[in-house]
C-alpha cells in the first residue's frame, strides 16, 4: 500500500517513478533458495546456479565480483551455489525457463501498478557460460573499464555473454506489452564501450545503458571534450548517452574537485547540457561529501570482506571500500540529523551538513542546489537543450565550447576551467 501510494502520490505531481530491479540474484534467506538448497530433486532445485565441485574444490575457477571465489559450498544439499558478489546473494539461473518467466512476470507485477520503468542491477551478470569454461587471468587486481571486477581474472564467460545481449531483448519484448516508448529500461552493465552498446542492440534492446566513464573525470577542458566526441561518435541519435556523475557505490565526485562548490556549478552544467540523459545521486545538488567513517564501524559488507586491506593502500583504490561513506542521509537541514529522521540514523550525517543542506541553500541565490534548478529549468524551456544535436566547437586547454541545436534554436555553452576569466 505505501508503495502505491507512492507511484500515485508521483504521478499526480507529474513525476515518473523508476524501481531499482535486481534480476541477477536473490538473498540466500529467500524461500526460492530455501526450498532449492533443500535436494537436487525439489521444484525449484534448478532455480539457481548449483554445480558439483571438483572434489574438494569448486567447479571452475569463477571469481566473485567482490573478491575471492564466486562458488560457495552448500552442506545440505551436497552441492556449490554460485554467487556473483556476496555469498548470501544467489545467482538465479536463467538458463531454466522458469525463472525467466518468473521474473518477466515479477516486472509485470510492477508495470501493473504502474511504474514507467526500471533501473537493472547488475545486469551483465544474469547470464553465465553454459559449459562453465574457467575465466583467463589477469594481471589487474582491479576493475577497468574493460574488464570488470579485477581480481585477476578476465571475466570472459561470467558477465557479459550474448545471451545477456538477447535476454535484453526479451525484457524490452515484455516492458513494450505496456506501449511502446511508454515505460523505459536503464541497464547497469559493466565493459568496453562496444560490449555494453550490445545491450541496446538494434533499438530493441534496454532503452539506456549507464556509462560509467563519466565518473572518473578530469577536471580538465581537454578531458571533456574528447569524451563529449566520443559519445557522439559511439552513440549517435537516436541513441542517447547517459551522463554519470556518482552513485552509491563510488566515493562522491565532489571528493575529485576537492569539495570545491564552483568546480561543482561547472561539472553540473556539462552534465544537464550535453546530449545525454543525466543521473543525479541524491545530495550531489547540494554538494554532498564523503562521510568520514572508518572501516570498524561500517555497515557496509564489503568493509567486512576487505578487512585485511592496509589503511594506507585505500587512498589508491578508485572505489569506495567502505561503501557507507557515500550513503549517509540526505541533509534537509541544520537540524541533529539533517531533518531526515527524528531518531538517529544508521549512518551519521557528513562533516559539513551544517552548511550543506536544502534549507540553507534555498535561501542563498548563489548556492549550488538553485543552480541546479536554474540549469535544469534551461534545459526543460528549450529544446535544444533536451532533444537538440551537439557540435564540438573550438577548444583550448581552458574553455570547452560546444553547441547544441534544434530547428532554428542554437545554443552555446562555453565553460571556463582556468581561475581567471578567458577572452574568447
Amino acid at each position: 500500500e505505501d508503495v502505491e501510494n507512492l507511484i500515485a502520490q508521483i504521478h499526480q505531481r507529474g513525476m515518473k517513478i523508476v524501481l531499482d530491479m535486481v534480476m541477477n540474484h536473490t538473498s540466500v534467506q529467500h524461500e526460492w533458495f530455501k526450498e532449492s538448497s533443500l535436494s537436487q530433486n525439489n521444484p525449484k532445485s534448478d532455480w539457481y546456479i548449483w554445480k558439483d565441485g571438483k572434489g574438494n574444490q569448486p567447479p571452475n575457477n569463477w571469481k566473485s565480483i567482490v573478491w575471492g571465489r564466486g562458488w560457495h559450498y552448500h552442506s545440505k544439499r551436497k552441492q556449490w551455489y554460485y554467487s556473483s558478489f556476496l555469498p548470501f546473494q544467489a545467482d538465479l539461473n536463467y538458463r531454466n525457463p522458469e525463472v525467466q518467466q518468473e521474473m518477466f512476470d515479477t516486472v509485470r507485477f510492477w508495470l501493473d501498478k504502474g511504474v514507467d520503468g526500471f533501473r537493472l542491477d547488475i545486469f551483465n551478470c544474469i547470464l553465465k557460460d553454459d559449459q562453465f569454461r574457467d575465466n583467463p587471468w589477469s594481471p589487474n587486481p582491479a576493475p577497468s573499464v574493460d574488464w570488470p571486477g579485477g581480481n585477476f581474472q578476465k571475466r570472459k564467460y561470467s558477465v557479459n555473454q550474448d545471451d545477456n545481449f538477447e535476454f535484453a531483448q526479451k525484457l524490452r519484448k515484455v516492458v513494450d506489452e505496456y506501449g511502446s516508448n511508454e515505460r523505459f529500461l536503464l541497464g547497469e552493465v559493466f565493459g568496453n564501450r562496444n560490449t555494453v552498446k550490445k545491450y541496446l542492440g538494434n533499438q530493441d534492446g534496454l532503452h539506456l545503458i549507464f556509462l560509467f566513464e563519466t565518473m572518473y573525470f578530469k577536471f580538465k577542458a581537454k578531458w571533456f571534450k574528447n569524451t563529449i566526441q566520443e559519445l557522439e561518435n559511439e552513440l549517435p541519435d537516436p541513441f542517447i548517452p547517459t551522463w554519470v556523475l556518482g552513485n552509491h557505490d563510488i566515493f562522491r565526485y565532489t571528493r575529485r574537485i576537492k569539495n570545491d562548490l564552483t568546480k561543482a556549478k561547472l561539472i553540473a552544467l556539462i552534465q544537464l547540457t550535453v546530449r545525454a540523459v543525466p543521473t543525479i545521486y541524491y545530495g550531489e545538488e547540494i554538494g554532498i561529501i564523503n562521510a568520514e567513517i572508518p572501516r570498524k564501524d561500517a555497515k557496509d559488507p564489503m568493509a567486512a570482506v576487505f578487512h585485511w586491506l592496509p589503511n594506507f593502500l585505500l587512498k589508491f583504490i578508485p572505489v569506495s571500500i567502505n561503501r557507507d561513506v557515500c550513503r549517509t542521509p540526505m541533509q534537509w537541514d541544520s537540524s541533529k540529523f539533517g531533518g531526515f529522521s527524528d531518531t538517529k540514523p544508521w549512518l551519521s550525517l557528513t562533516g559539513e551538513a551544517q552548511q550543506r543542506n536544502v534549507a540553507q541553500m534555498k535561501s542563498n541565490p548563489d548556492s549550488l542546489l538553485n543552480w541546479y534548478k536554474l540549469i535544469i529549468d534551461l534545459r526543460k524551456k528549450y529544446p535544444a537543450l533536451h532533444q537538440g544535436e551537439l557540435e564540438i566547437k573550438s577548444s583550448d586547454k581552458n574553455i570547452l565550447h560546444y553547441e547544441r541545436f534544434f530547428g532554428k534554436e542554437r545554443i552555446a555553452v562555453l565553460v571556463n576551467f582556468s581561475d581567471v576569466a578567458q577572452n574568447i
